[in-house]
């Protein structure tokens, strides 16, 4: 399932708006194929793994990282019809579907055809990798990963606005790659006039994966951006990157519209500089307590990337 799930993530966020689903098609022991959700969200995972192993689909365990789905579409036919047409002998499924359009259904389906199902193996893995859609899904609203880059002393400029650069050309690429798996990223009025940034993704290969552009403003946007008046007011994509500045990133605190925070530290001390966040509404210390929890810490050259996740309860 770890696999499947590992899959799933290369469909990030080009599967959108449907979610990035992985499959493992396992039989005699040996993988036989293996599929993610195709760019714009079809073929789905399952459709791809099938067409993969041919006849070999019959007997096998599927592992897939989201029930297959029970509605059919003009775009295809439902992934639960797939592995029963196909011939698929057990289906392990890492989390049940929460569109209502499915929602267990996939499941009946299959267990009605005969084939032996088993549910809930790592769906915490599976919803992590599938966190914006099912933030969209659950929530309806995108899932927000807040970047900050910073000084030991949490500054993110020079007193004059200078941030070029705060870290290495491996934090900065790692940050580019974290372009490439949202669907939009947003900054500021004041980094916007300031920086002029082109915020697109500067990587070998993946130019094409540059993210929508939002500007955070209560004014209007310049050609190729658009304006967004809140945290609130975004819509029509699942996963977006807040990159700067403090006014934007405090905005979003302060809604608790953050899903993920990416705070990458270099071994410098700054002093009077700008700080990294402005007011965001916190009246009493014990409220600032039990929101974050450490997923992952890595050096990346000489600066540190500690990424938090926000505590929620779905």
């Amino acid at each position: 399932m770890a696999v499947a799930i590992a899959l799933s993530r290369r469909g990030r966020p080009s599967s959108a708006p449907n979610p990035n689903v992985g499959c493992l098609l396992v039989r005699d022991g040996k993988v036989v194929a293996r599929g993610w959700t195709q760019p714009g969200g079809r073929p789905h995972a399952e459709a791809v793994a099938i067409a993969a192993a041919g006849e070999a689909a019959r007997g096998a365990t599927a592992y897939v990282s989201l029930e297959p789905c029970a509605h059919a579409s003009p775009r295809g036919p439902a992934c639960s019809d797939s592995l029963i047409v196909a011939g698929v002998a057990r289906v392990v499924i890492a989390a049940q579907d929460p569109d209502p359009r499915t929602d267990g259904a996939g499941i009946t389906r299959l267990q009605a055809a005969g084939i032996e199902v088993v549910t809930g193996v790592l769906p915490a893995g599976a919803r992590a990798a599938m966190a914006p859609w099912w933030t969209r899904q659950v929530e309806g609203r995108p899932f927000v990963t807040l970047k900050l880059a910073t000084s030991l002393d949490g500054c993110i400029a020079l007193r004059d606005g200078s941030s070029r650069w705060i870290t290495g050309e491996r934090a900065r690429a790692h940050g580019h790659l974290e372009r490439a798996s949202h669907q939009a990223i947003l900054v500021g009025r004041g980094t916007f006039e300031a920086d002029a940034p082109k915020l697109d993704v500067r990587l070998a290969g993946l130019a094409d994966r540059s993210p929508k552009k939002l500007l955070l403003t209560t004014g209007g946007a310049p050609e190729g951006w658009t304006a967004v008046a809140s945290p609130q007011a975004i819509a029509d994509v699942d996963s977006v990157l807040v990159e700067g500045g403090a006014g934007a990133a405090s905005a979003f605190l302060a809604a608790d519209r953050v899903d993920r925070l990416l705070l990458y530290r270099a071994p410098i001390l700054i002093g009077g500089g700008k700080r990294a966040l402005g007011d965001i509404g916190l009246t009493d210390l014990a409220e600032a307590h039990d929101r974050w929890r450490l997923s992952d810490s890595r050096l990346l050259g000489s600066d540190r990337l500690d990424v938090y996740e926000r505590i929620r309860t779905y």
